[in-house]
């Protein structure tokens, strides 16, 4: 489509959304520069309200964002995760063509507390290791995470590895992990102070909180807290009638 039938009964704002879509999929690039309204008014013989409608709802659906005085832009990709297949930030990055880095911040071994004992089903003072990393994709922060880990079932985790290696690629191939199931659950939260730092946006913008357990069999080998940011990530859940 690329043109404006104005007999239709699609409406006007929802035609020229649509062409504006197939010029972002097809012929322009991620923080290309949009036409302004007033051109786009004349290119297709709109009124302003028009134009100015189907630019809203293209922001609020995350195709396009604006900066003021000096236009609208093709906004970077989002993440299109679908809930229902396992899957690895590192691979889920590949595949929309984004370089995936991961930062770790700290790695230590700590001693599961009530809390931990409780959530991983462990005694209470086993050791653990705590790792913080910052999830990036070319070079733009995504996730900040916190995993906690049996120290027992990977002894000589390092901070190297987990640097230069996606981690359920050193679950597999280095410690032998077979990752049976996992299970996820998801809170919208505001951004906190420390998270907003890394993640560089605002202290009390829209996250989502996604709290994993990942099952070795039976046994909870993986609890990681992540904090997605809002604008970045779409979640996917294909819901079937049986």
């Amino acid at each position: 489509m690329n043109s404006i039938d104005k007999s239709s009964r699609v409406p006007l704002y929802s035609q020229l959304m649509d062409i504006i879509i197939e010029k972002i999929t097809n012929s322009l690039s991620e923080n290309d520069q949009l036409a302004s309204e007033r051109e786009i008014c004349d290119t297709y013989d709109l009124s302003r309200s028009t134009v100015r409608q189907a630019m809203v709802e293209l922001q609020k659906e995350g195709y396009i964002y604006k900066v003021h005085g000096k236009g609208t832009f093709v906004a970077p990709k989002r993440l299109n995760q679908d809930l229902m297949q396992f899957y690895s930030f590192t691979e889920e990055m590949k595949k929309i063509g984004k370089e995936p880095k991961s930062v770790v911040i700290d790695c230590e071994v700590i001693e599961a507390n009530e809390f931990l004992s409780e959530k991983m089903k462990i005694e209470e003072g086993k050791g653990l290791y705590k790792i913080t990393r910052l999830r990036k994709a070319d070079d733009t922060p995504m996730l900040y995470e916190v995993t906690y880990l049996p120290l027992k079932r990977f002894p000589g985790l390092n901070k190297q590895d987990l640097e230069s290696r996606a981690m359920y690629d050193i679950f597999k191939n280095k410690f032998a992990v077979d990752i049976f199931m996992a299970e996820e659950y998801f809170q919208p939260v505001l951004t906190n102070k420390l998270e907003s730092k890394y993640l560089e946006i605002p202290e009390g913008a829209p996250s989502l909180k996604i709290e994993r357990l990942s099952f070795e069999l039976d046994k909870i080998i993986e609890y990681t807290i992540s904090v997605a940011r809002g604008d970045k990530f779409k979640y996917k859940v294909r819901l079937l009638n049986k």
